[in-house]
């Protein structure tokens, strides 16, 4: 009998058990997060300065939950760095399920949201509730990005909160490693979405 397992409920050591999933420890594995991160400009940072106003508002008022987070924050951002327009696509809830061999497993969920050129899948984003921890989210990321159709390519992914951030590259050839960058998070002073669109939009050039 086939177990069907939701992707929100695995953990790392199952991906790790089942898919010999490996965390890398080399600096050069994903320098995408941090080298040479294009500027933005000053009206980007007024933008990103009002998004953050409008995040904390709503924080004050909860439960904030996924679609907000998508509508307040993650919009915002995914236009600015170029991902609503041409050669990108976005689809959302798109819906995956990876089979396990000889383990009579399959693990299922939806994708939040998916960016896509022509057939690739480029970048995988998980929105949570404003109270949730990213080190809960980031295994169900991982769990979408290895059922990319094309593993012979890196895919990158993005968890956020609304409130934290932290990215993700994926690479399947001889063997299933991933890379984690710093968490950024807006309860700073300073406003980290400032960061989040450079990488964003690293990404959107690198990926184009």
């Amino acid at each position: 009998m086939i177990q069907v397992i939701q992707a929100q409920n695995v953990g790392l050591a199952y991906l790790e058990e089942r898919f010999g999933l490996r965390q890398s420890e080399s600096e050069d594995f994903f320098p995408e997060w941090f080298d040479s991160l294009p500027e933005i400009t000053d009206l980007e940072k007024q933008y990103l300065d009002r998004v953050k106003t409008n995040f904390l508002r709503l924080v004050k008022r909860p439960p904030i939950l996924e679609n907000a987070v998508k509508m307040v924050v993650l919009s915002p951002l995914l236009d600015l760095a170029g991902f609503y327009r041409e050669p990108f696509l976005l689809a959302t809830e798109e819906s995956i399920e990876i089979a396990i061999e000889d383990k009579d497993e399959i693990v299922r969920g939806r994708i939040d949201v998916l960016v896509i050129q022509e057939q690739l899948w480029l970048l995988v984003i998980e929105s949570k509730r404003a109270s949730f921890s990213l080190l809960e989210a980031i295994p169900q990321a991982i769990a979408y990005m290895l059922a990319n159709p094309y593993p012979e390519k890196p895919i990158f992914g993005c968890v956020t909160s609304g409130e934290d951030f932290q990215f993700i590259k994926l690479i399947q050839q001889d063997k299933s490693e991933y890379a984690l960058s710093d968490k950024f998070t807006l309860s700073k002073r300073e406003n980290e979405l400032y960061q989040v669109l450079r990488i964003l939009k690293k990404l959107s050039q690198i990926l184009s």
